[in-house]
């Protein structure tokens, strides 16, 4: 009598039913993640360049980058005088 009321554990579907449990849960955690992502991170750089960008003065910092000597092909004002030894004159930029 104590045996019948036991009941038997379920083995027909049981795979399926967990699978798409699990499933399920994946693809609810997945789209929170890439929502998370995108607003949080994506956003917010976008802003940060667009500000960047904004004030950017590319000829500023290519000048500037030239007389720091940064540049092998282009020659800074001081390089150009020094190496054909003019001292008065003036180099065009």
């Amino acid at each position: 009598m104590v045996f019948s009321s036991l009941t038997t554990p379920q083995m027909c579907g049981l795979f399926a039913k967990h699978l798409s449990f699990h499933i399920i849960g994946a693809l609810v955690i997945s789209l929170g993640d890439a929502a998370f992502y995108k607003f949080a991170l994506t956003e917010q750089r976008k802003k940060a360049y667009a500000d960047f960008h904004r004030n950017y003065d590319s000829m500023k910092d290519f000048q500037e980058t030239r007389k720091a000597d940064i540049f092998q092909s282009t020659k800074s004002f001081w390089n150009v005088k020094n190496f054909f030894g003019w001292s008065s004159v003036e180099v065009c930029h």
